[in-house]
């Protein structure tokens, strides 16, 4: 950073397979992602815009199988110089001056982590048919004699979205309080 000129410098950066195995990182170990950086410097003060666009490959919630989930996030990120190296929020970063550099492998890991949904599931019928039967197997044990399992026969529905499918009555309560205004 310290022989970049004033001004804005555009990086870009090809995130692939080889980049998420050396990264070591354990939500995404696959992918294709392309990274656009903007550099502006203000004299001391460098900012980063990312631009991700691409591919992860992660496990399906439901059968384990490899999925594509599609990338594409904005991110923003402050370094400034200092003593020492410092975090001084989620979007600002203090490096020491005499090193004037960072690496920003990790950003750029940690960014396409976070734009990944926290449910990623196939999309319907491309589940991995065998677990599926698995699960629904398994699932249809631990159920109360006659009730549903709220499963589709193409094993798409493991965790159905119904709240009716596994009552919770510890919630039964406060079901009561709604549309009570009253009180």
């Amino acid at each position: 950073m310290k022989g970049l000129t004033p001004g804005i410098h555009e990086l870009e950066f090809l995130l692939d397979n080889k980049f998420f195995a050396d990264i070591e990182g354990t939500e995404v170990q696959k992918g294709n992602v392309k990274a656009f950086v903007s550099v502006k410097q203000n004299a001391k003060v460098f900012e980063l815009d990312f631009d991700l666009k691409g591919v992860a490959v992660v496990p399906c919630d439901r059968c384990l199988d490899d999925m594509d989930v599609l990338i594409d996030a904005q991110n923003h990120l402050v370094v400034k110089f200092g003593k020492e190296y410092a975090e001084e929020g989620d979007d600002v970063i203090i490096v020491p001056e005499e090193e004037g550099a960072i690496n920003i492998a990790w950003f750029l890991y940690e960014f396409v982590v976070l734009a990944i949904p926290i449910r990623h599931v196939h999309a319907p019928g491309k589940c991995d048919k065998e677990m599926a039967s698995k699960l629904r197997q398994h699932i249809s044990r631990h159920l109360p004699d006659g009730e549903d399992d709220g499963m589709e026969e193409n094993g798409d529905d493991i965790f159905p979205e119904k709240e009716d499918v596994f009552p919770d009555p510890r919630w039964d309560a406060l079901k009561g309080l709604i549309g009570n205004d009253n009180n």
